[in-house]
């Protein structure tokens, strides 16, 4: 890929150049140490022109219907004059050689749009080399004036916190089946939710759709939600037929309001960028170790000696981190 200069990067950024947008995503994804120097300095630039965006973050389980709700509520947005970003945090993509949303065949409505930017998440990468990415990525993005972020969970694990710990706005989208509906929703992810949809509410799921609805409710009931001031609503919702997506974002909207009123949205992001900063110097940390001469000699043999129990794993890990220390 040919680089370009800082500045070059950063005006095309600001002028909304699709094209320059996209190589400057591209160098954020490059592994190559000086393309990651580059893109701090890009991003440097690009800094107070970022943060205007509401931030949303979507995940649910398997078969709920995530990616037809993002296209409904992408076309419900366009018609709202809103500029949409949607992007991914897909860690499995490391396996496929790509993420879901690398099949932009299923947003087809969305992608002759100028108003939207699909970008699936880098392939080959750890989570928390997905996460780092996206979340740059998010404010190139909004500094191209993208006024509307949303992120998809794709992956599995770890990736629902990830994405609640970068957005705004964190909706789960909710299986119709009535008694299957709480099945691969972990308690932790509907007690990080700030609106829970039942999706597909509409043929032959809607009475199940409406009771998974009202299992919910009653499971919401002895929950603890961190936001006092917001009741967590539960939405029933078809992507196909259009019910229940303006009731969704209007939702969305009230809760950017009240927060921003509250001051909770501006304390919410400052503890984001102080956590962003903490995951990143503990990443750095462990690479360094990893790649540490001392530390990649000595670890074969204190890893075959502790599973053969001639010496503690305490007294392994001083070695390693005493080898480390002097290195």
């Amino acid at each position: 890929m040919p680089r370009f200069d800082t500045e070059t990067y950063v005006q095309g950024v600001l002028q909304g150049d699709r094209r320059m947008i996209a190589k400057a995503i591209t160098l954020i994804e490059s592994t190559l140490h000086q393309d990651e120097e580059q893109t701090q300095e890009i991003i440097g630039q690009l800094l107070p022109y970022c943060g205007k965006s509401l931030r949303i973050g979507i995940t649910g389980p398997p078969g709920a219907g995530k990616s037809t709700m993002i296209e409904a509520l992408g076309l419900h947005l366009l018609k709202n004059k809103r500029r949409i970003a949607i992007l991914a945090v897909d860690p499995s993509s490391k396996l496929s050689g790509g993420s879901v949303l690398g099949d932009k065949t299923r947003m087809g409505r969305l992608m002759a749009n100028n108003d939207i930017f699909v970008r699936p998440s880098a392939a080959g990468e750890t989570l928390g080399g997905v996460a780092r990415k996206t979340r740059e990525t998010m404010l190139v993005l909004e500094a191209a004036g993208f006024d509307t972020v949303l992120v998809e969970t794709v992956g599995v694990g770890q990736s629902e916190t990830v994405v609640a710990d970068m957005t705004d706005f964190f909706l789960l989208v909710a299986l119709p089946n009535a008694g299957d509906e709480l099945q691969g929703i972990k308690r932790g992810i509907m007690e990080m939710a700030d609106a829970i949809v039942v999706n597909k509410a509409d043929g032959p799921f809607e009475d199940s759709a409406k009771q998974a609805a009202h299992v919910l409710r009653s499971a919401l009931q002895v929950m603890h939600h961190p936001r006092p001031d917001w009741e967590l609503p539960v939405f029933l919702a078809s992507a196909r037929t259009g019910l229940g997506i303006d009731e969704i974002w209007k939702s969305m909207l009230r809760f950017q309001e009240v927060m921003m009123a509250n001051g909770v949205l501006q304390s919410r992001r400052r503890e984001q960028n102080l956590e962003w900063m903490t995951t990143l110097v503990r990443e750095e940390l462990e690479r360094r170790f990893d790649s540490h001469p001392e530390v990649q000699y000595l670890m074969p043999d204190l890893r075959r000696k502790v599973s053969d129990g001639r010496i503690t794993a305490v007294r392994a890990a001083s070695m390693l981190m005493q080898a480390f220390a002097v290195g």
